[in-house]
């Protein structure tokens, strides 16, 4: 019998922790600033998983760099390990939060690697 799959969500790490957050995950390379491990709550930090210093640099969180960023960092998630890593983690949980640090809510990695993870036919409608 097929295993059900996680939900998943994306939040920023500087919101204060919830109980329906579920499984939390940080998915950056470098710790968010000013934030305490404590205050963060975080479960897992595969920072592999979180797009190379060279793409992050390149991005700089610009809109009209969102589409090129999109297309370049699924690129870099075909040939991660992290990826599958990331995937095993989130399985054993019947929801994820998937953490980000970025100021920008509506273009960052975190929106990109969720696109990766659940497809778009799966996902929940809430977060």
């Amino acid at each position: 019998m097929p295993q059900a799959r996680s939900t998943i969500h994306i939040k920023r790490v500087y919101e204060a922790p919830a109980p329906d957050d579920g499984f939390r995950v940080l998915v950056d390379r470098l710790w968010p600033r000013g934030m305490t491990r404590e205050r963060a709550k975080v479960d897992a930090w595969p920072k592999e998983v979180a797009p190379s210093t060279a793409l992050r640099l390149w991005f700089r969180h610009d809109p009209e760099r969102w589409e090129e960023f999109r297309r370049r960092y699924k690129a870099e998630l075909t040939d991660n390990p992290a990826l599958d890593d990331l995937r095993a983690l989130l399985r054993g949980h019947k929801r994820g939060t998937l953490l980000y640090g970025a100021k920008v809510t509506d273009h960052n990695h975190a929106i990109v690697l969720r696109e990766v993870l659940v497809p778009r036919r799966s996902r929940s409608r809430k977060g």
